[in-house]
């Protein structure tokens, strides 16, 4: 997962003037990636394209999830041509 844009234009990532960290990563058969957000903190999961399973659910190109509240870490596996995009929002 690489982080492309954030507010502040961290690990050469394009600025943003909001609370907020976009992450790309792109994920096909046995790769996994995980994202634990600081507390408080919610995230947006966007499928680009192909189809992976996020926390258990499979989504496929045009789905995504949202998760807020308690225990919103993040699995990402089990992709298959897939790309996908991570919000971390405040």
């Amino acid at each position: 997962m690489r982080l492309i844009a954030s507010r502040d234009a961290r690990e050469g990532s394009v600025r943003l003037h909001q609370d907020a960290d976009l992450y790309a990563a792109l994920i096909d058969g046995n790769e996994e990636v995980s994202f634990e957000p600081r507390p408080g903190r919610r995230v947006y999961v966007h499928v680009v394209r192909g189809e992976a399973q996020v926390n258990g659910e499979r989504l496929f190109a045009g789905d995504a999830m949202k998760l807020s509240g308690g225990d919103n870490k993040v699995r990402i596996e089990k992709g298959r041509d897939a790309e996908v995009l991570l919000f971390d929002l405040a």
